[in-house]
């Protein structure tokens, strides 16, 4: 891949110990990035408050640590499906089951209790289960992998300085746009109706949080096992330091920043009283710029009962500000880390980077939702789609593997250490 990306990689041909880091040199502190990241996250606070209100700017930051927490553990979702299928590395899988378990725990008190910090009474998503959200999911997954991030992915890998993640950006968005445009074909196709495992069970949230709590520890006792059989190569170890210099210039352990995600989510579903989600805003971005464009946007069934949002300003979109906070947080930890170095992008993977943000965008429409929206915030909400949404990305994961060499990207080898 021609390119040099933000993620430091180290070759080593001995087994690695999951988890493990290596102790070494680090990159200088990119001084000049990291002042211009902070007086534009300051501005932009400033901005936000002043034309919306604190709350906008507390979601900011928010947003901001979120950037920070994905980028300083580089934790995918992307990059875990590819290397569960693949040659069966469970690391990023288990770090999945622990952030919900995590966000779950504390998404069952919120809901239960409508405990907020301002006052909105908190809606977990909980979306209908039909062909739309099967196809959609499906289309994100084969997307994901050829675009080389999911959503959370993209947005923090813009901010630490992946050059072809613009164009999976860009690509994203577009797919919004168009999936929003279609959304009336595909919200017709046969579904259920919204399935919460604590509601609609009879469970109550209690109830709920032990059912899932046993599926994740079913699912994580299926890794171990996994893991025994294939004995696959670990993830490669991440540059790193010790004492308190870690927090802003080393990795963080995966499993730390699943759970501070976790926490991260509820406090988000605790302020705006809905969940993390991303995907929104791009439908919102793409349709703006349409609407400037002079096409009228508000006639599509997406935007009824949403015409507001479409004549607001962005950063009164709360998912739009969270965004912005993702993209400022992680340029900021590469600065810290000295990783901001885009490079060249090769024609094949700039192709692919669109086709994949394409269909993610598309496919989010479609499926209520993305990686986060979908997957994390779905089962954190307790909802059935969430766990089919994972499913059928998996599968359109599998499917991904055969097509990305079509475009000169690599799949894990079971012989090598990976990233």
């Amino acid at each position: 891949m021609a390119q040099t990306s933000p993620v430091s990689s180290y070759p080593d041909s001995t087994p690695l110990k999951q988890g493990s880091t290596i102790v070494a040199p680090l990159n200088p502190v990119q001084k000049p990035h990291l002042i211009l990241g902070v007086i534009a996250s300051l501005l932009l606070f400033v901005t936000i408050v002043t034309v919306t209100n604190i709350t906008q700017g507390v979601l900011f930051l928010i947003g901001l640590t979120f950037g920070l927490s994905l980028l300083y553990a580089r934790f995918g979702f992307t990059s875990a499906f590819r290397r569960l299928i693949s040659v069966g590395n469970v690391q990023g899988l288990q770090a999945h089951m622990l952030m919900l378990a995590v966000a779950s725990t504390l998404f069952a008190i919120i809901l239960s209790t409508g405990f907020s910090f301002t006052g909105i009474t908190p809606s977990g998503y909980v979306s209908p289960v039909g062909l739309s959200v099967v196809a959609g999911s499906f289309m994100f997954g084969i997307g994901m992998q050829l675009g080389s991030g999911c959503a959370s992915g993209t947005l923090y890998t813009v901010g630490g300085g992946q050059p072809s993640m613009l164009l999976t950006l860009f690509g994203f968005i577009a797919g919004s746009v168009l999936g929003a445009w279609q959304i009336t074909f595909w919200r017709e196709l046969p579904s259920f109706p919204a399935i919460s495992l604590a509601e609609s069970t009879g469970f109550g949230y209690a109830g709920g949080w032990l059912l899932q709590l046993l599926v994740f520890l079913g699912i994580y006792g299926v890794t171990v096992q996994i893991a025994r059989k294939k004995n696959p190569p670990a993830m490669k170890p991440l540059k790193t330091t010790t004492g308190l210099k870690k927090l802003w210039r080393g990795a963080w352990p995966l499993l730390l920043a699943a759970v501070i995600l976790g926490i991260l989510n509820a406090i988000t579903l605790s302020v705006r009283g809905n969940p993390w989600g991303i995907t929104s805003a791009f439908a919102l971005w793409g349709s703006k710029i349409l609407m400037a464009l002079g096409i009228d946007v508000s006639s599509w069934t997406y935007w009824q009962g949403q015409e507001g949002a479409l004549n607001s300003t962005v950063l009164s979109d709360s998912t739009s500000v969270m965004n912005f906070g993702i993209i400022l947080g992680a340029f900021i930890a590469a600065a810290f880390q000295g990783n901001f170095k885009p490079g060249k992008i090769k024609f094949s993977i700039g192709l692919s980077s669109i086709l994949g943000g394409l269909l993610m965008g598309y496919g989010a429409r479609l499926a209520y939702g993305c990686n986060i929206g979908a997957y994390f915030g779905g089962i954190a909400s307790f909802s059935l789609h969430g766990w089919v949404w994972m499913i059928c990305a998996l599968a359109g994961t599998f499917l991904a593997l055969y097509i990305r060499p079509l475009f000169g990207l690599k799949n894990p080898n079971p012989k090598d250490s990976m990233c």
